[in-house]
C-alpha cells in the first residue's frame, strides 16, 4: 500500500457484488452497473485516468478483480474499511440502503477523505498464499476444538465413531497445512528472514510468527502507535467529566489480537523482560487482563521495531 502521490479530481464509488458492480461517477452524477468480470472491468478502467480515485469496500474477495483491473490500468484505488464507510453514511442520517446509495456514499467518502486514504497495491504472491493457509488453519483448529467438545459431552457415545473420524481428518489437514506454511516461508527469503526475526522474541513461536507475517504484512513499516492500533491494541480514553474510566482497546484486526493473546501468555512465563513488566503491572493493582493486554501491546511494538531495523540494514 502507498500514500497518495497525486490529488484526485474525480471519484468513482463502486459497490461490489458477486456478479456485478454498481459504480457512481462524480463527474456526471450518474450510476451504472458493470459486470464483475475481467473483460468488463478492463473496459471500465479504459474510460478513467490517473486523476480519478476508485473507492470500494472489502467484499469477501469479490473486489479483487476490480482492484487488479485498476492497478493494471494505472488508476489509483482504495479498499475502504466497511465499518468506517457505514459510520460515514449514518452521519448523514441516511436510513435507506441500496447499491446506488452505497456507491454514491463511497464516492463522497473518497472525495472528503482522499488525502488520508492509502492507495491499494497488489499483495505479494507468497504472502497472499501464506495468508490463505494461516486463515484456513485457524478455521480448522476451531472446528477441531468444537468436535472435541462434542466428543466429551454427555451422551456422545452414539456419535463417537463419526466425530472421531472427523477429528482425525481435521488433525491430518492441520498438519499438512502447517507443513505447507513452513515450506512457503522457507522458500521465500524475505518471509524466512522476517520469521527468523520474530521467532527470536521469547514467547513467539513458528505459528505466531507465520500468523503475524500473513495477517499484518505492514509490520516493520509502521511507527509504534500505528502498529498497536492496527493490531487492535491501542488504548482509547474513556473519560467524561470527572469520571476517568479504564481505557479500552478496540478496532484493528481481531485475528491479530487473538494470535498475540496466546503469545503474550507464553511471554509472561518465558520472556524475562515481559515477565517482569507483567508482574510489575499486576503488583501495582492492574487487573491481570489489563496487564496481559499491555504485554500484547509491548510484543507487537517490539516485533515492529525489530522488523523495521532489519529493513533499515538491508
Amino acid at each position: 500500500m502507498t500514500v497518495p502521490s497525486k490529488v484526485p479530481v474525480t471519484f468513482m464509488g463502486c459497490d461490489v457484488g458477486k456478479a456485478s458492480i454498481v459504480a457512481f461517477d462524480s463527474r456526471d452524477g450518474r450510476t451504472r452497473t458493470i459486470p464483475n468480470t475481467a473483460e468488463g472491468l478492463v473496459a471500465f478502467a479504459a474510460g478513467l485516468d490517473d486523476t480519478c480515485l476508485v473507492v470500494c469496500e472489502a467484499t469477501g474477495g469479490y473486489e479483487a478483480t476490480l482492484l487488479r483491473a485498476m492497478m493494471t490500468a494505472g488508476i489509483p484505488a482504495h479498499r475502504a474499511d466497511a465499518r468506517k464507510v457505514k459510520a460515514f453514511i449514518r452521519s448523514f442520517g441516511t436510513l435507506g440502503k441500496t447499491d446506488g446509495i452505497d456507491a454514491r456514499a463511497l464516492a463522497r467518502y473518497g472525495q472528503e477523505r482522499q488525502a488520508r486514504l492509502i492507495r491499494w497495491q497488489a499483495p505479494d504472491q507468497y504472502r497472499d498464499q501464506l495468508q490463505a493457509l494461516v486463515l484456513t488453519r485457524r478455521d480448522l483448529v476451531a472446528e477441531r476444538l468444537a468436535c472435541n467438545n462434542r466428543l466429551s459431552a454427555p451422551g456422545a457415545d452414539i456419535v463417537m465413531p463419526y466425530l472421531s473420524a472427523i477429528e482425525v481428518c481435521l488433525s491430518t489437514q492441520i498438519r499438512e497445512i502447517e507443513a505447507a506454511i513452513e515450506d512457503i516461508i522457507h522458500t521465500h527469503a524475505p518471509l524466512a528472514a522476517a520469521a527468523k526475526t520474530l521467532r527470536s522474541v521469547a514467547g513467539i513461536g513458528a505459528t505466531t510468527a507465520a500468523a503475524l507475517i500473513a495477517l499484518m504484512p505492514e509490520l516493520g513499516q509502521l511507527n509504534r502507535r500505528q502498529a498497536a492500533a492496527l493490531a487492535g491494541l491501542a488504548p482509547h480514553p474513556n473519560q467524561s467529566g470527572v469520571n476517568d474510566a479504564y481505557r479500552r482497546t478496540r478496532g484493528g484486526r481481531p485475528e491479530v489480537k487473538r494470535v498475540l493473546f496466546m503469545a503474550a501468555l507464553s511471554a509472561t512465563k518465558h520472556n524475562a523482560t515481559l515477565k517482569a513488566f507483567y508482574e510489575k503491572l499486576t503488583a501495582s493493582g492492574k487487573k491481570p487482563i489489563v496487564a496481559l493486554t499491555a504485554v500484547m501491546r509491548k510484543l507487537i511494538v517490539i516485533c515492529n521495531g525489530m522488523l523495521r531495523q532489519d529493513r533499515a540494514t538491508i
